[in-house]
């Protein structure tokens, strides 16, 4: 069944900012490294920005760094991500993803994910 549904995408114009969340339906995702995927059309999905279990470490793109924030709330399952000052090149289907085995860089070791959400930054 669907463990993992996103929200907040819409569409923005560049400047913007905009918060997605991704909520888990079970509480071993409180244990599990949780990470934000992006695919843009005709693009090959990339890790936007990853968390640990605990919260304690966090990764990002290089391109998304100083903009993007990842947080989790373990007592609600779920896992944010801000974006602020968006830019053209943000636009992308926005996944979710949870490593079981702990906080993963490649999208091939991430156990499961959300359908998705759709960002669309225009000018």
């Amino acid at each position: 069944q669907v463990q993992l549904v996103e929200s907040g995408g819409g569409l923005v114009q560049t400047g913007d900012s905009l918060r997605l969340s991704c909520a888990a339906s079970e509480r071993a995702f409180s244990s599990y490294g949780m990470a934000w995927f992006r695919q843009a059309p005709g693009k090959a999905r990339e890790l936007v920005a990853a968390i640990s279990w605990n919260g304690i470490n966090t990764r990002y793109a290089d391109s998304v760094k100083g903009r993007f924030t990842i947080s989790r709330d373990n007592a609600k399952i779920t896992t944010d991500l801000q974006m602020n000052s968006l830019k053209l090149e943000d636009t992308a289907v926005y996944y979710c993803a949870a490593d079981r085995a702990g906080w993963g860089i490649r999208a091939i070791e991430f156990d499961y994910w959300g359908p998705g959400t759709q960002v669309t930054v225009s000018s």
